[in-house]
């Protein structure tokens, strides 16, 4: 049985929402190549996610809140890299 909790959103309202387990994953990188010649890779991790009951979008679809981390790994070149 999901678990009901009171959440509030940015806009300050309260509302109920319905713990929603994550049952497959895959987390992508987004890489970018600087001009100096580092690769910053970032990727978002999702740890939670909630759907907002009774609460759906302009296309009809349930309102979902993710709370999520930023893992970003970097790759410099040496010249760049402290001794």
């Amino acid at each position: 049985m999901a678990k009901i909790q009171k959440i509030s959103l940015p806009n300050g309202e309260t509302v109920e929402a319905e713990d929603i387990e994550i049952t497959q994953t895959s987390e992508h990188w987004n890489q970018y190549l600087l001009e100096d010649g580092s690769l910053i890779k970032v990727k978002l991790v999702a740890s939670k996610i909630v759907r907002v009951l009774d609460r759906y979008d302009h296309a009809g679809n349930p309102i979902y809140l993710v709370n999520s981390s930023n893992v970003i790994a970097v790759d410099s070149p040496d010249h760049l890299k402290r001794k």
